[in-house]
């Protein structure tokens, strides 16, 4: 199947979404009573997330982790919850209760994020039980690191969805570092890939930075999923630019490094590619940028003007059994 001049004019919209949504999260931590706490960005990584969710149906779910936006964005979430909600404002997708590390977005399908490491294994495998058991037309992609791949969690997730052939589809995000451990330093083999051997699965290395790739990876794994065929591992190479948290002054990974995996960004790379076939011309390119970064001003637009919870509000949604 070819990935059609549409889709891949979509996927980079939803990467230059990401991408100007997490630039302006990077600008208001830097400006006082902003925003509060740590933030954890995925800038660099934005294909894996509109790759993966451009092959997903509505009634697929995604189960994400702490650097959830670009995946979130993908899938189709408000911009202005989303930013309401790391503004901590009632108008926030989960009222202002969740922050930036623990996003929920259930009109879209994405159930949860865990900043829990390996957190989202063993929900992501109860999700895909469920949807088998319910006899649903429907997969569940779970996002993780490199680093949730040596918990415990991992292994007892991937093999009970083996066994029994759960619809899910299992996508890494290498991006060489799992917090400031560099991947040579946590991770004995080359290709995280290739653990799926051990779980009955296939596992498939893809170019995490080249969206249109990583579309095709799904999509296979997503048909064989439903067919009955089990989960897959897909693993895609890609680099975090920005450090583990915005507090991080990245100071273990070589200047070089960074330098070099900016010359590989997934942005200029599909915009690239569509501007030599003639599928978008520099004036185009320029309104996505301009519409992009409107819809991101109005967000923040949105957030600042929103109100805060009442404190009466924090009892609400809390059930007890």
């Amino acid at each position: 199947m070819t990935v059609s001049t549409q889709q891949r004019l979509e996927m980079l919209r939803t990467m230059l979404l990401a991408r100007r949504f997490e630039e302006t999260l990077t600008e208001l931590c830097q400006q006082p009573d902003k925003i509060h706490g740590m933030m954890i960005l995925a800038t660099g990584q934005e294909a894996v997330g509109s790759g993966v969710c451009a092959a997903l149906s509505p009634a697929d779910v995604i189960v994400t982790n702490h650097r959830s936006h670009h995946h979130l964005l993908a899938r189709g979430a408000d911009p202005k919850a989303l930013m309401a909600e790391i503004f901590g404002r009632r108008t926030g997708c989960n009222k202002g209760k969740s922050g930036t590390l623990h996003l929920a977005v259930p009109e879209v399908n994405a159930l949860c994020t865990t900043t829990v490491v390996g957190g989202g294994f063993p929900i992501a495998t109860g999700l895909g039980f469920a949807q088998q058991y319910r006899g649903e037309t429907a997969v569940t992609a779970c996002f993780f690191g490199d680093g949730a791949t040596s918990e415990g969690s991992f292994h007892e997730a991937l093999n009970l969805a083996g066994l029994w052939r759960l619809p899910v589809v299992f996508v890494c995000e290498n991006n060489r570092y799992a917090a400031a451990q560099g991947y040579d330093e946590h991770t004995p083999i080359e290709s995280l890939a290739t653990r799926a051997d051990a779980y009955g699965m296939p596992g498939e290395q893809v170019d995490g930075n080249d969206a249109p790739a990583v579309f095709e990876v799904t999509r296979r794994a997503r048909e064989r999923a439903l067919a009955g065929e089990g989960p897959t591992l897909i693993e895609c190479m890609t680099y975090r630019w920005r450090g583990h948290g915005e507090g991080d002054k990245q100071l273990y990974q070589p200047a070089e490094e960074i330098a070099a995996w900016r010359e590989r960004c997934p942005i200029e790379r599909l915009s690239g590619v569509l501007r030599a076939h003639g599928e978008l011309s520099d004036a185009e390119l320029d309104d996505l940028r301009a519409s992009t970064a409107a819809v991101v001003a109005e967000a923040v637009r949105f957030a600042e003007e929103s109100p805060w919870p009442e404190p009466h509000e924090a009892l609400e949604d809390v059930w007890v059994a």
